[in-house]
């Protein structure tokens, strides 16, 4: 079967009814089409790719404070299939096996990524104690690192 080729994507920002190229290269994707020109596309809200690293800090904390697993690969790999991020395949004897799911940006949608991290961390909050700082404690935290290196 061949191998389907894959179609660039751009990304635009909406402001206000309009949509903005975010980029040059994204820009440069409309030469050729002229103003008033109807184009389709197909609408998906991005990921966000700090979310996932995010993520991966999540569980390295984790273990600093917990020493729960040997690397962070090791504890996602338990994380999956404990909050049900897996997909099902069926043996040829009828058992059922989940493996876990990829949450890479390209398999991955927002939405799902949002719903397994809160998962994620509510699993690390009941089996290991471990409470993630928030966004605004994390940033905290730095500033304070940042005012006791200037003092």
């Amino acid at each position: 079967m061949a191998k389907r080729t894959e179609k660039p994507v751009y990304a635009f920002i909406r402001r206000g009814n309009s949509l903005v190229p975010e980029m040059q290269y994204d820009l440069q994707a409309l030469d050729g089409i002229e103003n008033g020109q109807r184009v389709k596309l197909e609408i998906k809200q991005w990921r966000n790719l700090d979310r996932l690293k995010a993520y991966w800090a999540t569980l390295q904390d984790c273990i600093d404070a917990t020493g729960c697993a040997p690397s962070k690969e090791a504890l996602d790999q338990y994380i999956r299939p404990a909050v049900n991020f897996v997909d099902t395949i069926r043996l040829a004897n009828g058992f059922l096996v989940g493996v876990p799911r990829a949450i890479n940006t390209r398999e991955c949608e927002e939405p799902e990524m949002i719903a397994f991290f809160n998962a994620a961390t509510e699993l690390l909050a009941r089996e290991f104690g471990y409470v993630p700082p928030t966004p605004e404690e994390r940033r905290g935290f730095h500033e304070a690192a940042n005012d006791r290196r200037v003092a």
